[in-house]
Parts: structure tokens; sequence; C-alpha cells
């Protein structure tokens, strides 16, 4: 007997008629034998509805109180599905993340899984039972609610896949798979029906928005395997596992791109050793990410330095870096917002040598001027203007022959 994990996501559950679809989706993964454990988000906008209520309340809410507040969406939807499971005559348990007892730290709002008890859920598997557990919540060392951040459902499934040595982690969601790039950019993406843990953290990184990232991470630690469905419609999906399980590795699995960029200049800044330190050193005490940097030495012994953050930093990290450049003598700082980030992604990088002098070669057909480089392994990602987004990831879609055939073409519902 096999036992499977699923997730489901607000869409597959945002209205009672959905989440009897997803009954009788769990009802007949059952009749094959195989132990069934669900995780569900709550649906579809509850939890932006119950931040707005909040913020009614108060411009800044305590995180203790939000977590409380928050955690709510998953209980109305564990308490609505396991009726609908019990109403088709499939006994079902509903489970909060504190009943399981999924211990974390007490970061709230953001908090990070310790350990998972297990000893409930076996037992009611043991008895026939569906076990539905509230994702996105688990409970600290002192009893109070925390909440794992926007995605935490996906990373309650797969750490409960985890502990619970499960043979499989489904995570259910609107389609049907993971794909070579957006659909919605390119008609053209085809699905794939494997990729590896790697190369979705990447693309998870980059900009995808199929998986959260801890998730992802968290599978890989584990090896966990991960199966990406769609709830509406039958296919076998995209399989996330480790590289040796592929027979032959495509030279690029996917092209991901990130919206939420912005790009800001120190120029004119002294070149002198620990010069970046004193220009990222306040961005960081801040609490602002960076992402990618470049810098450009000048022959009057300046330097401009050059770097990105996500796109709702921007404001902040210009005057942080106003700052600096005052304290440094640098003539100007300066911020751009229209800009994106395209990258490929592919573990096959790593035994085909020009994959990024291929990648140039093609902007520049399309006359795309590229602002900033980064590489890695299995990815290279460039920076370019946003209002050549579409016309970069069609032709890169391409030139590295992604386009799908008509089995693996986008379905959507």
């Amino acid at each position: 007997m096999a036992l499977y994990v699923h997730k489901y996501g607000g869409t597959s559950v945002a209205d009672p008629e959905r989440i009897e679809t997803v009954a009788k989706k769990i009802i007949t993964a059952k009749s094959h034998g195989d132990d069934i454990v669900v995780v569900v988000s709550a649906m579809s906008g509850e939890t932006n509805r119950l931040t707005d209520l909040a913020h009614t309340i108060q411009a800044s809410p305590n995180s203790r109180e939000l977590d409380v507040l928050l955690s709510t969406g998953e209980q109305v939807t564990i308490a609505l599905l396991c009726m609908a499971l019990e109403k088709h005559g499939q006994p079902a348990q509903p489970y909060t993340g504190s009943q399981v007892r999924i211990i974390t730290d007490s970061s709230h709002c953001k908090a990070r899984i310790i350990e998972i008890e297990t000893k409930r859920i076996l037992s009611d598997l043991k008895q026939g039972k569906v076990a539905v557990v509230a994702g996105f919540q688990g409970v600290n060392e002192a009893g109070e609610i925390t909440t794992l951040g926007r995605g935490g459902s996906d990373t309650t499934a797969v750490a409960l896949a985890a502990a619970l040595k499960a043979t499989e982690c489904r995570i259910f969601t609107d389609v049907n798979g993971v794909y070579t790039t957006d659909p919605r950019v390119e008609p053209k993406a085809r699905k794939l029906s494997h990729i590896t843990f790697e190369e979705m953290l990447e693309m998870a990184s980059l900009g995808s928005k199929v998986l959260q990232i801890r998730s992802v991470e968290f599978a890989g630690k584990y090896n966990v395997p991960l199966r990406v469905l769609s709830t509406f419609t039958e296919g076998e999906g995209t399989l996330i596992t480790t590289e040796e399980t592929t027979v032959e590795q495509a030279l690029i699995s996917g092209i991901a791109f990130n919206r939420d960029e912005a790009q800001l200049t120190a120029k004119g800044v002294p070149d002198r050793p620990g010069i970046a330190a004193k220009i990222l050193g306040p961005i960081a005490d801040a609490n602002i990410e960076v992402d990618m940097i470049v810098q450009n030495t000048a022959e009057d012994n300046t330097t401009d330095f050059t770097f990105t953050v996500h796109r709702n930093d921007c404001i902040k990290a210009l005057e942080v870096l106003e700052s600096t450049c005052n304290e440094l003598g640098a003539r100007q700082a300066s911020s751009d917002d229209s800009i994106v980030k395209v990258s490929l992604v592919g573990v096959g990088m790593r035994s085909h040598a020009g994959i990024a002098a291929r990648m140039f070669r093609e902007l520049a057909k399309e006359n795309i001027n590229i602002r900033m480089i980064s590489t890695s392994e299995i990815k290279v990602s460039v920076v370019i203007d946003e209002k050549y987004l579409e016309l970069a990831v069609r032709s890169l879609h391409q030139a590295f022959d992604l386009e799908a055939t008509p089995e693996h073409a986008p379905v959507y519902c």
C-alpha cells in the first residue's frame, strides 16, 4: 500500500462546487487502496480578505494576532472538505496545524517547521480515514499559532510527505504541470514530463509561480518526489525529482522571468577596497535583498556600481543609496523600475558550452540590449528593458527548441 500526500491550493477549493470535485478526486485515489493525506489552502481570496480585515482595525497588526486570524482560512477549508468526503461515505479527520503538532520556530508570519508528529495521522490512516490537514500553519513551543508565509501550504505538504515517508507528494493546482515558460506569454510553451529539484528551485527563485521556493528546497533536502497536476483535468503532470532519475537531460528545461525587479546605480564612486561593502552594507541593514550586481571601473579611478532589488523595495533602496553616495562623495544615485530579468535554466548546461553566447546572439537579433548578466552552473540570467519581455521569451523559446507538440499543449482551468 502506497501513501500519497495531496495538496490543493486556493483555486482548487475556491467554492463548494470545487470542494466537491476535490472530494471525488480523493475518493477515487483512495479506491485504489492507497493511504491519502490531504493538505489544503484557504479558499481563493480568503487570505487577502482576512489581511484587509486586519488592516481596517490596525495599520500595522501585531504578527502574533495576525497569525491567529490568517490561520482560520485553512480551518474553514478542512471542515468543508471533510463534510464533502463524509457525505460520499469516506471517513475523514480534520486537523489544524496545532492538532497535528506541526512544531515551528516563533517567527510569526514566516515561521519555519522544526518537526512534525505523525502518530495521530498514522492511526487515522490505519482506520481507513483520510487525514485533512490545514496548510500554512503550525504552533511554536509556547503553544502559539504560527503561519509559514505566502505559499506555505506547499511547504506543509512536502514536510508532511517527508515525515510520513510518503511515496509521492502531489501538488494539485489550476495548471496541468510545469511548463517550459509561462503559457500566457508564450502560447507554444511545452509541458515538461519531468524536471530536477535543482532546476525547479532555480525556476521558482527566478520568477516561476508554480511552486513555492521553500517547498522545493524541502523536497530536495529530504528527497521527496513532487508531482504537479491539475485538479480539474486528468494527466500525469510533471514529476520533480533527482537528476539521476532522468535518462537524457534536455539542454534547456525552461525560461523563467521576473517582472518584480528594479535597478539601482551609484555613479562615480571612488574605486578603492571595501567600496562594495560600504554600498551594500546599508542596503542589507535596511532589510533589502540584493539580487544581481555589476561593477564597472572608469579611467578616473571611479566606478559605477549597479545592483537589482525587488521592485517594491526600489524607493526605500534609493533613499539609502543616495545617503551612502553623499557620504562617499559619489556623483549620483539613480534607479529604474522598468526592467525585467529573463533566465535560461537547465542542468544540461553543465555538459554543453556556448549557451550564454547563443542566448546573447538571439537577443541581439531582436535588437534587445542586455543591461546585466549573471550565470551559474545551470542558469544564465539577463536584465533587459521591460518592454522587450515577451519578445525575448518567445525568441529564446523558439531558438532553444522548446515549443510544444499538440499532446503537450498548455491546459488551464
